[in-house]
């Protein structure tokens, strides 16, 4: 990270002004076309992937190029490589594509109601454990919609939203962007999980001050839940083991159960994963209470957004029939 202080720069995004919109001749088609050889780098694959010859989609790039008067690919006989401006224009033939997806959502939505396939985007900690048990429900009530569901890092799970990868994500808070709407749907309970010869394993509940020196797993640092297990052992006095990082749960879970150390867990997971024969011992701390919260997000600008927040009051409600007590609705 560079700072530069005392000197104020302003940098403004280079405009480039092709033509007007009543000369300009281009299809949702070829910017869909230039997006997926932009991807590849390779038009064999791209034709491929869209199911196409060569030919064809070289014709379509090449018309796509004449219609702007510029150049997106420099060609070669690797494959294709993106020009400057090749690369300046990937965001805004995302958009063209997102905001012509949008169109025809909405006007299917007012035609006939919530239709179609939605891509739904979540959390390795958090999809897994929740959205098996819900979205039956929401499919019953919602019988014209589908969900894809893609598992991702909060970081690229915001991205994937901003850019159009996502119509929704469920994802744990905090979420920082004016530009994402943000329903908190529930708080989950943060249990400490020990093996059952672990000292700490004979009672049901403990207090923060027995945590002071505790050796604690975490999962990787690109997941926001490493985040608040590093806090915890911060405030708490514990030892955070960050040569033994688990990939996921699951994995925290086994090195617990070899006597590696012990892992706050949320409290889906051990709802859904830790059994009576896994000789684990699942703890509450008695004087702090301990949670994440958990949202369903959107775009601001999506043209489905008030069929989103009647979604996520549905989704909250099926939350709590499906989990009870394990969950607590936000305050």
């Amino acid at each position: 990270m560079i700072f530069v202080i005392g000197i104020s720069f302003q940098t403004r995004r280079p405009r480039v002004i092709i033509g007007s919109m009543k000369s300009l001749n281009i299809s949702l088609k070829q910017l869909r076309y230039y997006l997926v050889a932009a991807k590849h780098k390779s038009l064999r694959q791209a034709a491929r992937e869209l199911k196409i010859s060569q030919p064809s989609l070289s014709a379509q790039l090449k018309g796509l190029e004449e219609s702007l008067g510029v150049v997106l690919f420099e060609r070669n006989r690797g494959g294709v490589l993106l020009t400057p401006l090749g690369r300046e224009l990937i965001g805004e033939a995302n958009q063209a594509i997102n905001a012509a997806e949008s169109i025809v959502a909405a006007a299917n939505y007012v035609k006939n109601g919530p239709s179609g396939t939605f891509r739904l985007g979540t959390s390795a900690s958090l999809g897994p454990y929740c959205l098996p048990r819900v979205l039956p429900s929401i499919h019953k009530e919602y019988k014209g919609i589908k969900f894809f569901v893609r598992e991702e890092v909060p970081a690229l799970l915001y991205e994937g939203l901003l850019v159009g990868k996502y119509d929704l994500i469920l994802t744990i808070l905090p979420v920082d962007s004016h530009s994402i709407t943000v329903k908190t749907l529930f708080r989950e309970p943060i249990y400490l999980v020990v093996n059952a010869e672990h000292n700490l394993a004979k009672s049901k509940t403990i207090t923060t001050r027995q945590l002071e020196g505790l050796e604690v797993l975490t999962i990787e640092e690109h997941h926001l839940f490493y985040a608040q297990v590093e806090e915890l052992c911060k405030k708490f006095n514990a030892k955070l083991l960050r040569d033994y990082e688990g990939t996921s749960l699951d994995s925290i879970r086994q090195m617990v159960q070899m006597g590696m150390g012990a892992a706050f867990l949320p409290a889906l997971y051990v709802r859904s994963e830790i059994k009576s024969k896994d000789k684990l011992r699942v703890l509450k701390i008695e004087d702090e209470s301990i949670y994440r919260d958990t949202a369903l997000c959107w775009r601001n600008t999506s043209p489905l957004r008030s069929f989103y927040r009647n979604l996520s009051v549905f989704f909250q409600a099926a939350l709590v029939k499906e989990f009870n007590k394990a969950i607590i609705l936000p305050p």
